[in-house]
């Protein structure tokens, strides 16, 4: 049972029970100590039969596949070179239709900031204005609406048809002073709802009062300008609004600032002898925005527009001492709305705005009288009257079309006259060989050949063999 190992040089032997030739022998030959060099590469075994079929159909399908690839582009190809060549053809004979290359001849969204006159028929300097008596007692004690002609309910003057609403002034008090309520409160009144209006509209939702050059104010003057009239926003840098000084003699010298009444105050006239102004001229405070000086401040982070300051100075000699300039009010451009500062329009205009309790007085008239009073009498240095001058703005999107026309195309006309009805020949003899016709508009169509929009030449266009026309066709949106 016992197995004897031996050594014969460097191999060794294993016998088991039975010997070399047992059953149970089992042989180790020990391999030689020597370095082991790298192992010989297996040799490729042979492809079958049955792969080489397979890459060789794999190898012809992509040939089919290139053959077929060049065949469709050959044929594209050569429908492009046809469409070229009858379009050619067109051409020569005369087209009605020729497509936009859309990588050449059309350039979209072009973006311009487009400005006109404020007013009505593209008026930059309203120099009349009038209130309405279509309003109700009740409205009146809020607001005033301006027009540009006679608005009134009576027979005696006649309703000028061309009149229509420009703008809106309105007084304010943050305590509703200087109005009276129906009821007697002095904490709902009409000044106290405007001034919350108002303050909701243009100021911070912490702010609770109008700040003019760091003073807050109690009591202010709006203007709120028509929202047809000033399309997307007021071109800053382009209002002016003029006020005359009002005279308090009007009134007498023993009314008291609780009920100085508007409709007791009127304009101190040049040269009327009890006037401070006699012998001046244009006793008149000029007010424009900064917006040339200084830059805009967002109103709620942007969402409600931009600020700027109203100061003293004119459009043209720009802000008056720009290092210190004299503040009078607020411009927000974006809502069309310019606040002024009461206390400021006292002490330089002579509003003597009406602050009592519970007496309803007019004030906003006062701004009107100031306002119309300046543009119906008074000069500037080039003897313009001095109203209320203004711009509107909005950016425009526009598509430019480039229409071009060559010598070879639209040489001909389609209108009955151009040739004559029996034989369809030339109506002209001269046009034989040299056609001449004259372009008057450009249709633009759909691909379905529907006229979507129609662009008018100013003038004529000649057009023949010897010419050829390049029309920029606009559409604004």
């Amino acid at each position: 049972m016992a197995s004897i190992k031996r050594n014969y040089g460097g191999s060794s032997m294993i016998l088991g029970r039975r010997g070399l030739g047992g059953r149970g022998a089992r042989l180790n030959r020990a391999v030689p100590n020597r370095s082991v060099g790298p192992r010989p590469r297996p040799r490729p075994r042979p492809t079958s039969p049955l792969q080489a079929e397979s890459a060789q159909d794999i190898a012809n399908q992509a040939r089919i596949r290139n053959i077929e690839i060049e065949r469709r582009a050959r044929q594209i190809a050569n429908q492009l070179i046809a469409q070229r060549e009858r379009a050619r053809l067109a051409a020569r004979n005369g087209r009605i239709f020729t497509e936009f290359d859309i990588d050449t001849d059309v350039i979209p969204n072009q973006q311009e900031i487009v400005t006109s006159g404020l007013f009505p028929n593209n008026v930059g300097n309203q120099t009349r204005f009038f209130t309405s008596s279509l309003l109700t007692e009740t409205q009146k004690r809020y607001y005033q609406e301006i027009f540009n002609g006679e608005m009134t309910s009576t027979s005696i003057i006649a309703n000028d048809i061309t009149a229509s609403s420009m703008f809106s002034i309105a007084y304010g008090h943050v305590g509703g002073s200087g109005s009276a309520d129906e009821g007697g409160q002095v904490n709902d009144t009409p000044s106290r709802a405007i001034y919350s209006q108002y303050r909701l509209l243009c100021l911070e939702p912490d702010d609770k009062k109008f700040t003019i050059n760091g003073v807050d104010q109690d009591s202010m003057y709006f203007i709120n300008v028509n929202r047809a009239l000033m399309k997307e926003r007021l071109d800053e840098g382009n209002i002016e609004v003029n006020l005359a000084y009002l005279s308090g003699s009007k009134a007498g010298l023993t009314h008291q600032n609780s009920n100085n009444t508007s409709s007791l105050v009127g304009i101190r006239a040049l040269g009327d002898g009890n006037s401070e102004f006699t012998g001046q001229t244009n006793p008149v405070m000029r007010v424009v925005d900064d917006s040339k000086i200084t830059s805009a401040i967002s109103v709620r982070r942007g969402h409600f527009g931009r600020r700027y300051n109203l100061v003293s100075g004119s459009i043209e000699q720009g802000v008056y001492n720009a290092t210190n300039p004299y503040h009078v009010g607020l411009l927000y451009p974006d809502l069309g709305i310019m606040a002024l500062s009461a206390d400021v329009l006292n002490v330089t205009t002579s509003f003597n705005t009406a602050t009592g309790s519970e007496i309803n007085g007019n004030n906003a008239l006062k701004l009107f009288t100031s306002i119309s009073h300046s543009g119906a009498f008074l000069l500037d240095a080039s003897n313009d009257k001095l109203g209320f001058q203004a711009r509107s703005s909005e950016k425009v999107t526009s598509t430019h079309y480039f229409v071009r026309a060559t010598n070879a195309e639209y040489n001909f006309s389609n209108n009955p006259t151009f040739v004559t009805g029996s034989n369809g020949r030339f109506a002209q003899s001269s046009f034989i060989g040299d056609p001449k016709v004259y372009i008057t508009s450009i249709g633009l169509y759909n691909d379905r050949r529907e006229l979507l929009a129609v662009a008018k030449l100013s003038k004529p266009l000649l057009k023949s063999f010897t010419r050829e026309a390049l029309i920029k066709v606009k559409l604004d949106f």
